[in-house]
């Protein structure tokens, strides 16, 4: 819940010194990515980060630096975690695309078919990829969740069973801010034979079975090495606004605006809110993963390569990587050029990120990972200095754009 404040005359140098100290480990052909890496510290702002890149199943680049908390001076360790906001999206999908390979569901499947309370208002015939593909015209709730409710998933569902939707489903697309995390994470519950949350779900069936570190309400015990996030560097927004498009310009100046009404779904005060741990705690899948970026790029790593160790089905593994020919092109609650394809995202010509077969999750300030199966790579990135792009951060990019050069070099 704070700007990182300078450092003082006195320690500056020291400060300057330290944050630029990076560890890790760089396979040969992929020193570029360190470059980018240290290009960020140097000429970019960051502040505490780490990247990570799997081709070909090996992990050839793991990197972090800088600090978790820049407050106290300390650093970022090997095993420091930090909440990515939506690109926990991405684990979310990839917990409903394991599901559906186990047979918990067909997704032309209707919703109500499993969760029939869903079917009020109109909502009877929306299909399971229309709602993970933000199509189901759901992206707001009425009134706000404020955060003593957020741990009472059964109110949740409630609410989100009586929504109407907002254009008739199927026709466009939207993003669902924040809606789409519960609406999985209670569809998900509805079809496990198990009946677990969604957070449980990801542990037992996705990051136990790789090995990995990352959460979707994250415990107690694990506080101590999440990474403080630090508000935006508002002098920042002028250099930013020639990259936004007018119309998301004006949705967010608009209070009415499908934008607004979205971002005022959960009502916390500021993006930093969650160094609150009480608010960490909590499942809430479009916003709150918390975890080691090491654990998303191996997951897009393993998802890219066909998702064998997660018992991926081919069928399900195909409808990933194909192109999704999006219904609107222009996002109805985004106002940006976007595809989506069973809750992932797809590379379009205004944010072509990876191959056309690559899928991805992009989250506030500047977090993204991404598995690209033409080339056999997984991606992810994450800061604690939250920045101000949608997607496409320039840190981000820096590193993705080297990680993607030196997979196709030493693939030739």
């Amino acid at each position: 819940m704070y700007d990182a404040p300078p450092p003082t005359a006195n320690n500056a140098s020291l400060f300057e010194s330290c944050r630029h100290v990076i560890h890790g480990t760089v396979e040969p052909g992929f020193e570029e990515v360190r470059a980018a890496f240290e290009g960020n510290f140097a000429e970019r702002g960051e502040v505490g980060a780490a990247c990570t890149v799997v081709h070909r199943g090996r992990l050839v680049v793991d990197l972090w630096g800088g600090f978790r908390d820049p407050v106290a001076r300390v650093p970022w360790e090997r095993d420091t975690m930090v909440m990515v906001y939506s690109t926990t999206k991405g684990v979310a999908a990839a917990a409903l695309v394991v599901a559906a390979s186990c047979g918990f569901f067909s997704y032309d499947d209707p919703v109500a078919a499993h969760w029939p309370e869903f079917g009020a208002h109109g909502k009877s015939t929306i299909t399971v990829r229309q709602l993970f593909q933000h199509e189901a015209g759901l992206p707001v709730l009425d009134g706000e969740l404020r955060p003593e409710v957020l741990g009472d998933l059964d109110s949740i569902a409630t609410t989100l069973a009586g929504q109407h939707p907002l254009w008739e489903p199927g026709t466009r697309h939207g993003y669902h801010m924040v809606t789409w995390g519960w609406l999985a994470a209670e569809f998900l519950r509805r079809v496990d034979p198990a009946h677990r949350t969604i957070g449980r779900f990801v542990q037992d069936e996705i990051m136990r079975p790789l090995g990995l570190q990352f959460f979707i309400g994250v415990p107690a015990s694990e506080d101590a090495r999440v990474a403080s996030l630090i508000e935006p560097r508002w002098r920042e927004v002028i250099p930013v606004l020639p990259h936004v498009p007018l119309a998301l310009l004006a949705a967010a100046a608009n209070p009415h605006s499908l934008w607004r009404r979205a971002v005022r779904n959960i009502r916390v005060a500021r993006v930093t809110a969650f160094n609150d741990p009480a608010l960490r705690r909590f499942e809430i899948p479009s916003t709150n993963g918390i975890g080691e970026p090491r654990a998303l790029a191996v997951l897009f790593g393993e998802l890219a390569a066909g998702g064998s160790r997660l018992g991926l089905s081919p069928p399900v593994f195909d409808e990933i990587r194909m192109t999704a020919p999006p219904l609107v092109t222009r996002d109805a609650v985004l106002k940006l050029e976007m595809a989506y394809a069973l809750g992932f995202m797809k590379p379009v010509p205004s944010f072509s990120f990876a191959s056309a077969a690559a899928f991805g999750s992009a989250g506030t300030g500047g977090s993204f990972a991404f598995g690209d199966p033409d080339r056999q790579l997984g991606f992810a990135y994450a800061p604690n200095q939250l920045g101000l792009y949608m997607r496409d951060d320039p840190r981000e990019r820096a590193l993705r754009v080297a990680a993607i050069t030196c997979a196709d070099h030493v693939a030739h």
